[in-house]
């Protein structure tokens, strides 16, 4: 693929991807640094491997596995990021419908899923984009009935926290 032709396809990927980087960055973010690192990365990844994708699978798979694997390698590689305390809540609108009644509720729900673990947030974070119990198996790794029963344990843990 010429340079121009992979710049325009990086381009157009961005555009129709950016609200799903930005929900995964924003899901492993500790602060407005912290999620720009995170989105800066996930960006180079998808740019460094657009290159090399086969289309063996959609693109959104792709991207969701690239911003995924990104936010938890770099994590590993630097740990959390807390130094900045800035409030990662003023992101939360272009993460989230800005004319959503429920800002609240979600902002909750993003809270209580942050303190899952990395996979766990993976996985419900690709089920409430009410991704196919096959494609979340394909991201994350893991074999369809896994993913089943570690989303069921998952909706429990959240409950749980949120009675409590």
């Amino acid at each position: 693929m010429k340079q121009n032709d992979l710049e325009r396809r990086f381009k157009e990927i961005i555009e129709q991807s950016n609200p799903v980087i930005k929900r995964v960055c924003y899901m492993y973010a500790t602060s407005k640094d912290h999620f720009n690192d995170l989105y800066q990365e996930s960006l180079i990844n998808i740019w460094q491997g657009l290159k090399n994708f086969r289309g063996d699978s959609k693109v959104s798979t792709w991207i969701y596995r690239t911003c995924i694997n990104t936010c938890i390698s770099y994590f590993r590689k630097y740990g959390k990021n807390d130094s900045n305390n800035d409030s990662i809540d003023s992101l939360f609108v272009d993460i989230a419908d800005e004319n959503s009644e429920h800002l609240d509720n979600l902002k909750e729900m993003y809270r209580l899923i942050s303190k899952l673990r990395k996979l766990d947030k993976a996985i419900i974070m690709l089920w409430l984009d009410e991704r196919p119990y096959d494609e979340i198996a394909e991201i994350t790794g893991l074999t369809r009935n896994n993913v089943a029963s570690r989303l069921r344990r998952i909706k429990e843990r959240i409950v749980n926290s949120a009675n409590k």
